[in-house]
Protein backbone atom coordinates (compact mmCIF):
# COMPACT_ATOMS: atom_id res chain seq x y z
CA UNK A 1 0.00 0.00 0.00
CA UNK A 2 1.46 3.45 -1.24
CA UNK A 3 2.15 6.01 1.68
CA UNK A 4 1.92 10.01 1.11
CA UNK A 5 1.58 12.81 3.46
CA UNK A 6 -0.78 16.17 2.23
CA UNK A 7 0.50 19.66 3.11
CA UNK A 8 -2.07 21.26 5.41
CA UNK A 9 -1.72 24.07 3.24
CA UNK A 10 -3.06 21.88 0.03
CA UNK A 11 -5.99 21.21 1.93
CA UNK A 12 -6.51 24.46 3.74
CA UNK A 13 -10.02 25.81 2.23
CA UNK A 14 -10.61 23.40 -0.64
CA UNK A 15 -10.82 20.02 -1.39
CA UNK A 16 -7.70 18.05 -2.06
CA UNK A 17 -7.57 15.09 -4.47
CA UNK A 18 -5.57 12.42 -2.26
CA UNK A 19 -6.99 9.11 -3.68
CA UNK A 20 -7.96 8.09 -7.48
CA UNK A 21 -8.11 5.19 -9.71
CA UNK A 22 -5.58 6.82 -12.17
CA UNK A 23 -2.88 8.93 -9.40
CA UNK A 24 -3.61 12.22 -11.11
CA UNK A 25 -2.74 15.12 -9.72
CA UNK A 26 0.03 13.59 -7.48
CA UNK A 27 -2.93 11.64 -5.57
CA UNK A 28 -2.36 8.05 -4.17
CA UNK A 29 -3.22 5.39 -7.23
CA UNK A 30 -5.94 3.20 -5.42
CA UNK A 31 -7.25 0.11 -7.37
CA UNK A 32 -11.14 0.92 -7.15
CA UNK A 33 -13.82 2.91 -8.80
CA UNK A 34 -13.09 5.71 -6.45
CA UNK A 35 -12.06 9.03 -5.83
CA UNK A 36 -11.14 10.61 -2.03
CA UNK A 37 -10.94 14.19 -1.47
CA UNK A 38 -9.46 15.75 1.86
CA UNK A 39 -10.33 19.13 2.68
CA UNK A 40 -9.69 21.53 5.90
CA UNK A 41 -12.08 24.43 6.60
CA UNK A 42 -12.63 27.12 9.11
CA UNK A 43 -14.34 30.58 8.37
CA UNK A 44 -16.72 32.12 6.21
CA UNK A 45 -14.11 33.07 3.84
CA UNK A 46 -13.21 29.28 2.93
CA UNK A 47 -15.40 27.36 0.53
CA UNK A 48 -15.09 24.93 -1.46
CA UNK A 49 -17.31 23.72 -4.69
CA UNK A 50 -16.46 20.20 -6.27
CA UNK A 51 -18.85 19.00 -9.82
CA UNK A 52 -19.99 15.80 -9.45
CA UNK A 53 -21.47 13.60 -11.86
CA UNK A 54 -25.29 12.84 -10.83
CA UNK A 55 -24.81 9.11 -12.13
CA UNK A 56 -22.34 8.53 -9.35
CA UNK A 57 -23.00 8.43 -5.67
CA UNK A 58 -20.93 11.10 -3.32
CA UNK A 59 -20.53 10.93 0.49
CA UNK A 60 -19.25 13.35 2.66
CA UNK A 61 -17.78 12.43 5.91
CA UNK A 62 -17.17 15.33 9.18
CA UNK A 63 -14.28 14.02 10.92
CA UNK A 64 -14.05 16.99 13.10
CA UNK A 65 -15.55 20.38 13.57
CA UNK A 66 -18.74 21.46 11.61
CA UNK A 67 -19.63 22.59 8.19
CA UNK A 68 -22.52 22.77 6.31
CA UNK A 69 -22.37 20.76 3.11
CA UNK A 70 -25.53 21.61 -0.04
CA UNK A 71 -27.27 23.59 2.86
CA UNK A 72 -27.17 21.29 5.56
CA UNK A 73 -25.24 21.61 9.28
CA UNK A 74 -23.16 18.81 9.79
CA UNK A 75 -21.29 18.13 13.32
CA UNK A 76 -18.18 15.73 13.56
CA UNK A 77 -19.06 11.98 12.80
CA UNK A 78 -22.10 13.51 10.81
CA UNK A 79 -22.17 12.05 7.21
CA UNK A 80 -24.52 12.91 4.06
CA UNK A 81 -25.06 10.76 0.76
CA UNK A 82 -25.45 12.77 -2.50
CA UNK A 83 -27.08 10.66 -4.55
CA UNK A 84 -28.22 12.62 -8.61
CA UNK A 85 -26.32 16.10 -7.36
CA UNK A 86 -24.72 18.00 -9.79
CA UNK A 87 -22.58 19.68 -7.09
CA UNK A 88 -21.16 19.67 -3.69
CA UNK A 89 -21.26 22.92 -1.78
CA UNK A 90 -18.52 22.98 1.28
CA UNK A 91 -19.55 26.40 3.06
CA UNK A 92 -19.47 27.81 7.03
CA UNK A 93 -16.78 25.82 8.46
CA UNK A 94 -15.74 25.89 12.16
CA UNK A 95 -12.17 24.18 12.33
CA UNK A 96 -13.73 21.23 10.25
CA UNK A 97 -11.97 18.58 8.48
CA UNK A 98 -13.89 16.15 6.05
CA UNK A 99 -13.44 13.82 3.76
CA UNK A 100 -15.37 13.51 0.50
CA UNK A 101 -15.92 9.39 -1.55
CA UNK A 102 -16.70 9.91 -4.72
CA UNK A 103 -18.41 6.54 -5.70
CA UNK A 104 -19.57 4.31 -8.28
CA UNK A 105 -23.00 3.02 -8.26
Amino acid sequence: MSKKAFAESDKRGRLRLVASPDGRDGSVTIHSDASIYAGLFDGADERAELALDPMRLAYVHVLRGEATVNGQPLLAGDAARLDGEPSLVIERGRDAEILVFDLAR
